[in-house]
């Protein structure tokens, strides 16, 4: 299966049980919701995945059943966040092993390795890989960019495709096409930037509101790309509050919140995050009250 890069990817959580356990009979209940509503992609292990919690045979485990529930349907992206460029490799390895169709990669993770240091960890997994390669640039919080002199020489790979684009500077985007046309493909790593991208040209979305509104996310880009923009920001403007629980310290805590709410998750997460607790909680509960009150009615989006 070939990854196109486009549509909307969901940067899914991980469902875990009261006793700590990964579960699996609510992440299947999440993951229908995110084929029923024509995602494009599953990308599994990132920071909404709560991936540095995970030990590695719960990772395996993760992409397996993911593989098995998709059905080949969409790619399985797995992320690779690490520290050293062996264990990148390693992991990258046992990703297509167990089935993945492509990876979601960050830079070396606790080292804020020189520019010549991030081309070459990019590079020594890309040659040890045959699966294709999303770079995830996202230096607010990772503090390295990828720039574009960066790309230039990443995309020498062949299976160096795609980037998240989580600069928060929007007209990188153009820079982007501007330099590189289709030889890269762009998503927006940003659900309060993710319109505003694609009005410039990004061809995808890693949404993480998708884990709690699958259908309002996927119709904001079908409606986009059909040129609807009215209707799609009509329905983006409403989204914005909940967008922005993703900009937030405690995203995770949020986002599965909001699963709660529409009926496609549970609030466990694994230590040492904890439920939300007090104001703040009250705060966020509040913010997704608001929402399912105004939640919009969708046009057919889904025949666009």
């Amino acid at each position: 299966m070939s990854i196109q890069w486009n549509g909307v990817m969901p940067a899914v959580t991980t469902k875990f049980t009261a006793d700590d356990k990964l579960d699996f009979n609510m992440f299947e209940v999440n993951m229908k919701a995110q084929l029923n509503a024509g995602v494009s992609g599953i990308i599994l292990g990132g920071t909404l995945g709560e991936a540095s919690t995970l030990l590695e045979e719960e990772k395996r485990e993760l992409v397996k059943h993911t593989v098995a529930l998709t059905e080949n349907k969409v790619p399985v992206i797995m992320n690779i966040a690490e520290q050293s460029t062996k264990n990148a490799i390693l992991a990258a390895n046992k990703a297509e092993q167990d089935g993945a169709k492509g990876l979601m990669m960050l830079p070396p993770m606790r080292y804020k390795a020189s520019d010549f240091e991030t081309v070459t960890f990019y590079s020594e997994v890309a040659k040890n890989t045959s699966l294709p390669i999303m770079v995830y640039n996202n230096p607010v919080d990772y503090k390295i960019e990828v720039t574009l002199d960066m790309f230039e020489e990443l995309l020498k790979h062949d299976n160096i495709q795609a980037v998240k684009e989580s600069t928060r500077d929007i007209s990188n985007v153009t820079r982007m096409i501007s330099r590189f046309g289709d030889r890269l493909k762009i998503l927006s790593g940003v659900d309060t930037l993710a319109l505003e991208s694609l009005f410039m040209g990004s061809d995808g979305w890693v949404s993480g509101l998708v884990c709690a509104f699958p259908e309002e996310t996927v119709a904001i880009y079908k409606l986009a790309k059909a040129g609807r923009f009215d209707e799609a920001l009509k329905i983006y403007r409403w989204f914005l509050p909940l967008l922005e629980l993703d900009i937030n310290a405690f995203l995770v805590q949020n986002i599965k919140l909001a699963e709660v709410a529409t009926g496609i998750g549970s609030e466990y997460v694994r230590a040492p995050r904890l439920p939300l607790q007090g104001a703040e909680r009250e705060r966020v509960l509040a913010i997704i009250a608001e929402g399912l009150r105004t939640r919009p009615t969708l046009p057919d989006y889904k025949n666009l």
